[in-house]
């Protein structure tokens, strides 16, 4: 288990805490980085955590996927805004035993990445992370940590509980991440939408962090009728949301710390929006079953009009 070589494709928030979290535990992890890689290259990379800080002083580091080796699991943790990179990114890292673990938000990802690598090669995670990236090679870990893994399907199908999903978990697990196994990918993801959508969006328009979202009655009535929308388009999709979740994730942001999604962060730092992934790929998908999410697109020609134009997220 420990000699496996995994490679991090977007050491950021998601990418640096997790394949920081992989070397400490003993695996081979090899990182690929853009702006800060001569910095990390030099001085590794420094873990700041509600669970206990670490240092990584020597890292495998890396500015061009070329240079990297095939590697058992290759992680995608890029904002789903440099995704145009990913051909040129994967090939090099990709045997053909090699299995492609994407973590990036919203719908969508997994069918972009299927164009590129073998489609059964593919698992899905969602992350319930607050984690930001606060300087070259410098992760603060605020909360939570939790990943959800799901087996990818092209057929739109549950994949099941699968053996290699349960040894992937394993070698997660193995290194402190909390892991959730599911048998439907494409409902975890609806799910994930239930708090990504309200949350992220109006942290950008008003201004504000999680904890003044739910604790000012007219924000919160308007988080609550965003996630009403975001079920009904899981349902119209064939993936039903039960209301108890909804409770639920209202309940889990009243007790997170405050904090900015990471939307807000990169509006306020110029970067993209991940805002077809977030909101227009859940918008088109409920609309062609022939159900509307009036308050969900309003929010996403805002955030449209807001977008910083350019560049790539790493």
């Amino acid at each position: 288990m420990q000699t496996k070589n995994l490679a991090i494709v977007g050491t950021g928030a998601v990418g640096g805490y997790y394949g920081g979290l992989l070397q400490r535990a003993g695996f081979n992890v090899h990182f690929l980085l853009h702006s800060d890689f001569e910095h990390v290259r030099k001085n590794g990379l420094v873990i700041e955590s509600t669970y206990g800080d670490f240092t990584l002083p020597n890292v495998h580091a890396y500015h061009d996927p070329r240079d990297m080796p095939p590697c058992d699991i290759v992680v995608v943790a890029l904002k789903t805004t440099a995704n145009a990179a990913l051909p040129s990114i994967l090939p090099p890292l990709v045997g053909k035993d090699s299995l492609v673990l994407t973590l990036q938000n919203g719908l969508g990802s997994e069918e972009e990445i299927a164009g590129i690598v073998d489609p059964r090669n593919i698992i899905g995670g969602l992350c319930f992370l607050c984690s930001n990236k606060i300087g070259p090679g410098h992760i603060r870990h605020l909360d939570y940590g939790l990943i959800t893994l799901g087996e990818y399907r092209a057929d739109g199908q549950s994949g099941g509980i699968t053996e290699r999903l349960e040894k992937l978990g394993c070698d997660l697990k193995s290194a402190g991440i909390p892991i959730q196994l599911v048998e439907d990918l494409a409902l975890a993801r609806w799910k994930k939408l239930v708090w990504n959508i309200p949350f992220n969006g109006l942290s950008v328009i008003r201004n504000v962090l999680t904890d003044q979202l739910i604790k000012t009655p007219e924000n919160r009535a308007h988080c609550e009728t965003l996630m009403n929308e975001v079920a009904a388009g899981a349902a119209a999709c064939a993936r039903p949301i039960e209301p108890a979740f909804i409770s639920k994730m209202i309940a889990d942001t009243e007790r997170m710390e405050p904090y900015a999604p990471s939307m807000k962060l990169d509006y306020d730092r110029g970067n993209p929006m991940e805002i077809e992934s977030i909101y227009g790929n859940p918008i088109r998908a409920a609309k062609a079953k022939g159900v509307p999410m009036p308050e969900t697109e309003k929010l996403y020609h805002q955030l449209l009009a807001l977008n910083p134009r350019g560049g790539l997220a790493h």
